[in-house]
Parts: C-alpha cells; structure tokens; sequence
C-alpha cells in the first residue's frame, strides 16, 4: 500500500513589530489552523510551520520610534504573539524566529547556492545616501513633498494622503527621516532576481493549477500581463540577514551593511523554522523529508498582500535552487474589515488578538470568524454580528442541544447511555447525518471552503435539536420508554459527532465535550461517522458551553471603535484626513443598481450650460443620449471612443431640457478636480460591472 504523502503547512510569517489582530487570524492563520487540525483528525503526518518575521524596515522604525533596538523590539513582540497565538489555540508544531542563528546560516546558504549557479544580475545603480547617519536610505526612511499631490510628508514609497505609489528619487525636496538631512545620491551595488527570466515557466506551472482559488489565479495573471521584471534581493540596511562575505568578495563588493531584502529572506523562514522543528526531535535530517520530496504537499496560507510573493518569487526561488518541493497550493483569502471600514494600525482602528483574549473565549471568535472568512472577496467584522452569532448559533443551537441532552441522560438515565431499539424512520434519518456529515464536513475543509463547513456544521447541530424536539423524550418517557433511550441514545451519538467535527473550528469546546462523554483519547476523523457510544458508559455532570454575551460587554468595544475611526484634530493637522459623513443603503438596495461599460460616440455641449456635455453612448444591446455634468473637465473631442461605466437603469429625466437616459460616472475631490470611471482593460460595451 502506497504511503500518504506529507503534508507540510505554513502562515505567512508575521511581522513583530506590533500585537496580532483580527484581519491577521481571518488572512493566514485561523483557515490554515482548521486545516491541519482536520489533517490530525484524519491521522495525516502533517506538520504546521509558522514564526516571526523580524528584519526590515517597519522593524527599524518602530524601534526608533521608541527609543530602542530592534532586537528589543522583535524579542517582545515574538513572545506576545506567540502566546496570543497558543492562547487562540493556533496548534503551530513548531514557531520560529527569522533573527535564529539557523535562519541566518539557512538564508545566507541558499543565497549562495543561487549566486553560485549565476541565477542573480548585479546592478551598480545611485540611491539616497544619509551623509549625517552615514547610511543608504531605505524607502520609508526618506520623507518628503509628493509630486502628485504636494503633501508635504509624503514617504519614499507611497503618499498617504493621495495614495500614490513612489521612488524615494520622486519626491521633492527629500529629506532622511533619520537625521533629517539632505539625502545625497551615492552609488551602490545589490543582487536582482530576474523573474521575466521566469515567467514562460511560471506560467506553465500555475497553468497547472486550474484548481487554485480564482482570486489569485486573478492577481497571478494580472502580474503575468504587465510582464515580471527584476526584484532586487538585497539592500542597504544595518538590520537583518547579512551578505555572506564569500560571495560579495567573488564580485568584489563591500558586503559591509549589506543584508538580505525581507522578502528574499522571510520564505526561507519556513525551511529554517522546519529545520529547528527536526532538531527539537531529535532528528536533524527529518526536515529534508517534508521539503524535498516531490509526493509531498506543501500549502502556503497567506493574505492577498502576499500573493506575489508565495506565487511567484519563492516559486522561482525554489525553482532556481532545484532541491526543494514547489507549493501545492497558496489559498490566499482576501481582506478583513472593521464595521465597515478598513483596519488602521496607526489609528488603533482595530481588534487586537491579546485584548480580546482578557475579555471573551477564543472559541467564539473562531467560530464567527470561520464563518465569516474573506475567502475569495473582503469581509466584514462586525461586533454586533460578533454577538448575534455567538448567542444564537453557538449559545441557542449548539449549546443547547448538548446541555438538554446531556441532563435529560442525568435525570433520567443516571449519566448513563441507554440502550437503542429498533430505529424509526426519523432515526434512521439522523444516523444518516451522522455517517454523512463527516465526509461532507472533511470534504469541504479539504477544498479550504471554511466558511461552508462552518455553515453545515451547524446545520447538522439545527437538525439535531429538531429531531429532539419532533420525538418528544420528555413525553415517550412514560408513554413508551424505549422510544425515549433510543432518542436520547441517538442525541448522545450526535453530541459526539459534533464534537469531533467542531474541533478544527473550535478546539476548546470539542475537549470539554469529550471530557463529559468520558471519551479522552483522542479521536479521528472517521469516528465521528460511527456511534462510538456504548449502552451503559458514564457520563459526566453537564456544564454551559457558552454562557450569553450580553449588550454591556460589547457597547464598550463599540464604543472604542467609532473613537478610533475619527481622527483627532492633532492627526488631522498632519494627515489631513477628515471624517467623511454618510447615509448607509442596504446591500439589497445596492443590488437593484445596474452598472455596465459603454462606448462614447459622439459629444457636444449643452447650449447655455458651462457644466453639461450630451453624450451618445453605445451600451452593447443599444444606444443611449445622457447629459453629464463633466464639461469643465473634459473637451468633447477627448470623450470620442473612451469607455465609461454608467448607471444604466436610472429613470430618463430631462436636464437643461435635454433628456438623459442614463447616469456617467465620475470621481470628484473638494478642489474641482474630476476623472471619469473606466476599466482596467477592454471589455464589451454592456457588461455588467458586479
């Protein structure tokens, strides 16, 4: 019989320079926690990988923020989330640590190893150059007046206050956010990745994997479009995995404050965490046995922001050092909102892991998050969902179905499982769910369809309070008594169930469970199918599983939240940003507007109407006139052949006594300044845009 392959899971590391949060656990850690503990269930020899990312440059500023080393940053950060993760029941088998001595010698090996088989270009190029701090600049080093907007504190990466992507070289009248100097240009020299090299094998490989969620296969393709280009692979910094001096002295380069760029070096923490794993069992080579056997999975689980990196480059890495095994799968899940805005760690506009850990149960936040995962589009957390959920599924279904069963077995069968006589047709139907449910339940786990297996769980615990209530043991006790142990014989096989098919969710509850069943060991998958339960085994005394979360414990929680969502008048001033007030629709009601693409034909202005342009628009399945109010923006001629996207559903009405059929539309700031919406690519007149 041929052997299972093993199955080597990973989270993307997380970076210690700040607490763990809710959008953290819905990204990479909670599915992929759900996962391997199916895997163990089903008795897989699967290990779960995971540990702190702890070089690069958000490290560098938090320190410097306060006044410390970044080794004092990484130490107290690794134990915190270390311990809010184990705290969270996240059952990694082994949580390293990127500044390890073994992920140094790991990193700068397999650098090596890939400068020897000449897979790098070497770039001499110019970049920013802090003469006071005597140090190469690092993007976010580098402040200064953005030239797309001219805010004047702009970092070298990105503008916070129009969003636009930069080059350090880009911004006006730059200056180091170390010392406050003048930046000078200095030359310097640093190791590419050339992916475009990569690209046709690339697209083999992820051709080969049709299977894989459609939000990634989305962004792959779309990096494909634009064509790979070369990612340097180290950089200037005194914080992180150094230049082996071998290498940089066979090129003849100053390897002094040279290290590794944080992403070249982050994926390797994998291998090297792997590494330690096998020597805390005594078996130092056992790690090559889950990396570099071909039959072997290897699952990446990530957040989008880290798609093109778990795709593509530590493919290619993989690829071009040749020993290792290329991921099975990368099912990235998209983004976690915060009742209805987006997280902001500056702000404090988010729930971090360790202080809901003092006020609430992990498995609650489990369950709702499980729930409610952003698996192929952004999701939101809401606490008011938080507690619905919590209290009407986990509290009103789940818990009571297993406390009613397990008193009723204590007032009226001495803790103990009756016998089952002959099954009745409502019997038989719940046996049926309990020999199916596992399968369905395993099966949609093992397609990363947490949010359904979450669904159907509690479907099956739905039914089995409906089967309870439909065959009335509190009467069938007096009038036909073997009716009732056949019931309550059958619920008590059904909180098993249960049990065992919660725990990937909810690891907690499932041990207290088991623990009143009297069923310690531990228990697979496929048990779950069976009634395990013998007539006559004791049963210990009920508790609550899921006490009622009440309105006085969330409004605080509530509360915090919209205070954070406000900026105040202090960060106004220097982020100028501003609370924005709006009236909220429904999803229904979003639903009934229909947008599509269209083609302009013809324009021309209104007579007597600075602001209006008539348009004549082709939607696909026919052809329409609307008036938009874009006139000072845009001269007719530039609208000829540009594709828009308008309401097409709207009602006709008549503006400037020109009828409208149909509304453009176009983004406007408080300036005056406007931009018609459009697509990324060409598409057909009419689409839908959903």
């Amino acid at each position: 019989m041929k052997n299972k392959p093993r199955i080597l899971v990973t989270s993307a590391l997380p970076y210690a320079n700040g607490p763990i949060h809710l959008g953290h656990l819905a990204g990479a850690y909670l599915p992929a926690d759900i996962f391997v503990r199916y895997h163990r269930l089903k008795g897989s020899d699967v290990i779960y990988i995971c540990g702190s990312d702890e070089h690069g440059v958000p490290i560098m500023l938090r320190a410097r923020s306060e006044g410390v080393s970044p080794q004092e940053i990484v130490d107290h950060y690794h134990e915190l989330n270390k311990k809010s993760f184990a705290d969270f029941g996240m059952s990694f088998d082994y949580y390293g640590r990127t500044s390890a001595l073994i992920h140094h010698q790991t990193s700068q090996d397999f650098f090596r190893i890939l400068d020897k088989k000449g897979v790098f270009v070497l770039k001499s190029e110019s970049q920013l150059f802090d003469p006071e701090a005597n140090i190469f600049l690092a993007d976010r080093f580098v402040r200064g007046e953005c030239p797309s907007c001219h805010y004047l504190d702009a970092y070298g990466d990105q503008c916070e206050k129009c969003g636009a992507s930069l080059n350090p070289r880009e911004l006006i009248n730059p200056r180091s956010a170390i010392t406050d100097a003048k930046p000078v240009l200095k030359k310097t020299a640093h190791w590419y990745l050339p992916l475009a090299d990569w690209q046709s094998r690339l697209e083999q490989w992820i051709g080969s994997h049709s299977d894989w969620k459609p939000n990634v296969l989305a962004q792959i393709k779309s990096w494909f479009s634009d064509g790979l280009k070369d990612r340097a692979v180290t950089r200037d910094l005194p914080w992180g995995v150094t230049i082996p001096e071998d290498v940089a002295k066979a090129h003849q380069i100053n390897a002094a404050g040279k290290v590794l760029y944080v992403w070249f070096d982050a994926p390797i923490g994998y291998i090297s965490a792997t590494k330690e794993w096998a020597i805390a069992k005594d078996d130092p080579e056992l790690w090559k046995k889950y990396w570099q056997d071909e039959s072997n999975r290897l699952i990446h689980f990530i957040g989008k922001d880290n798609i093109v990196f778990h795709c593509l480059i530590f493919p290619v890495m993989l690829m071009a050092h040749g020993d290792y095994v290329l991921p099975e799968n990368v099912p990235a899940n998209e983004f976690l909102n915060l009742e209805g805005n987006k997280l902001s760690t500056s702000r404090n506009y988010a729930v971090w892991l360790d202080d809901y850990l003092k006020k609430f149960e992990a498995d609650s936040l489990r369950y709702v998050l499980a729930g409610n995962l952003p698996e192929t589009r952004d999701a939101d957390f809401s606490w008011r969902d938080f507690q619905a959920r919590h209290n009407n599924e986990l509290a009103d279904i789940l818990g009571n179905f297993i406390n009613r069963t397990l008193t009723f077995a204590h007032k009226y069968f001495s803790g103990k499982v009756p016998s089952m006589a002959v099954p009745d047709d409502l019997d038989r139907e719940l046996i049926r769910q309990i020999e199916t449910a596992p399968l369905r339940l395993g099966e949609l786990i093992e397609h990363y369809q947490f949010k359904q297996y979450v669904r159907e769980f509690m479907d099956l615990a739905r039914f089995a309070n409906k089967y309870f209530n439909d065959q009335q043991p509190w009467k069938t006790r007096d009038t036909d008594p073997e009716k009732c142990a056949t019931t309550i014989h059958l619920c008590l096989q059904t909180v098993y169930t249960l049990s065992v098919a919660a725990e990937p969710a909810l690891p907690f509850t499932a041990r207290r469970i088991w623990k009143i069943l009297n069923m310690t060991d531990n228990p697979l998958w496929e048990n779950a199918g069976r009634l395990m339960l013998e007539a006559g085994q004791l049963i210990n005394e009920p508790e609550i599983l899921f006490d009622k979360i009440e309105d006085a414990d969330i409004e605080p929680e509530i509360q915090r939240l919209k205070a954070a969502a406000v900026p105040s008048t202090e960060k106004s001033t220097t982020s100028e940003t501003k609370e924005i007030a709006m009236d909220r629709i429904s999803f229904e009601t979003f639903q009934q507007i229909e947008l599509r693409v269209a083609t302009v034909l013809e324009a021309e202005r209104v007579e007597k109407a600075d602001k209006l342009l008539k348009l004549q628009i082709d939607l696909g399945f026919e052809k329409r006139q609307i008036v938009a109010g874009i006139a000072k923006a845009y001269q007719p001629e530039q609208l000829i052949g540009a594709k828009v996207v308008v309401v097409a559903n709207l009602e006709p009405t008549k503006i400037r006594g020109v009828e409208s059929n149909g509304m453009l539309l176009a983004a406007g700031d408080e300036n005056g300044n406007l931009a018609l919406l459009t697509t990324d690519k060409e598409i057909a007149d009419g689409s839908k845009i959903s």
